[in-house]
């Protein structure tokens, strides 16, 4: 990486920055260091208790995760970002979630896709501070590379990392997404946000599948999140009457969440719900074609996934919903399906409500 020769003012710079993002739709721009021996040490035990289950990319880039300058040399400082996205009041997740016959999405994939519209927000901060300063190294990220986006935001006084495991703010809450600018400006840094958790653990107390093991420490293995988006293979049928009408994601631990008091309704018209997947009838999703899930997931992090576990994750809310015929019509169905895995999962749901 190589600056602009020449006196560049980076206390200066580093407030317009701020500037500059805020601008730009970021509620939050932060600066931080490269050092993150501490996340070092708790992804070390983490992965050796086997806690990220099949998410072999955890452990794929050893310890450029946590050492921002052997994955991005030359980099000094980390502009940390935040964009709030909270799609409408708890009081509408919390509806759908007692409505066994819908699919609950979690609130975050319910408007567009984030990481390309952060990722060009971040690049267009890199673009200003260029035309401010000249040719400089950077590389931005949304979630898409070996990154401890929460330990840096953290660090940069974002917020702080609560019991679930979460980046929480004072003011906001904890329904935003994070961007990072890896950079070799030496930047001031922030002041590292404090935990401000206290003796609270309503978020381990409310999850449904127990997922968070002990404060600050979630067994992903069991969490609804990664079983109906991270795991691509068969859900363990201890877990699967505890997922209950969630189809994609789970936002428990967010909704019963103090700090969550705080957070507003997002402003930004990307992240408002699409009425094609918000709290749609089970029995409706079930019967989407391929062609139709795709056409109805486009520019949506729900397509990741792909249709045969989107299929399945219906099928598990379906065994899961209140016994009616057309439930069972469904489950019916999609046990005749050419694939292993959504037959297998429909097979357990028919057994649910008794039919063999």
């Amino acid at each position: 990486m190589n600056t602009k020769s020449g006196v560049v003012d980076y206390r200066v710079l580093a407030i317009r920055i701020k500037q500059w993002g805020r601008e730009l739709g970021f509620q939050d721009i932060r600066i931080t260091d490269t050092r993150l021996d501490q996340a070092e040490k708790y992804l070390a035990r983490w992965l050796g208790l086997k806690r990220h289950g099949a998410m072999t990319y955890m452990v794929k880039h050893g310890k450029r995760r946590t050492r921002p300058a052997e994955l991005v040399p030359g980099t000094l400082r980390v502009i940390a970002a935040r964009m709030d996205y909270l799609p409408e009041k708890h009081s509408a997740a919390e509806s759908a979630l007692a409505r066994s016959q819908v699919g609950y999405i979690s609130r975050y994939a319910l408007g567009r896709d984030y990481h390309r519209l952060l990722r060009k927000r971040l690049q267009r901060l890199a673009t200003r501070i260029e035309q401010d300063i000249g040719p400089f190294g950077y590389r931005a990220f949304v979630d898409s590379a070996p990154v401890m986006e929460k330990a840096l935001a953290e660090k940069g006084g974002i917020g702080w990392i609560g019991k679930h495991t979460n980046v929480i703010n004072r003011k906001v809450g904890s329904w935003f997404f994070l961007g990072e600018l890896y950079t070799d400006l030496p930047l001031p840094v922030d002041t590292q946000a404090t935990n401000h958790c206290g003796s609270c653990h309503a978020c381990m107390d409310i999850c449904p599948t127990q997922a968070i093991v002990g404060p600050y420490e979630l067994d992903a293995r069991r969490c609804i999140s990664y079983l109906t988006i991270e795991l691509r293979s068969t859900i363990p049928e201890s877990l699967r009457s505890l997922i209950g009408n969630r189809i994609f994601g789970c936002d428990d631990c967010q909704l019963v969440c103090p700090w969550n008091r705080f957070a507003k309704v997002s402003s930004q018209p990307d992240f408002a719900p699409r009425p094609s997947l918000k709290d749609r009838d089970l029995v409706d999703l079930s019967n989407w074609s391929e062609q139709e899930f795709f056409n109805n997931t486009e520019g949506s992090a729900i397509r990741r996934i792909g249709y045969e576990c989107w299929l399945r994750n219906i099928a598990v809310a379906l065994g899961n919903a209140k016994t009616a015929p057309d439930v069972v019509s469904a489950l019916e169905r999609l046990a005749k399906s050419s694939s292993k895995l959504v037959c297998e999962h429909a097979v357990w749901g028919l057994q649910q409500h008794g039919t063999r």
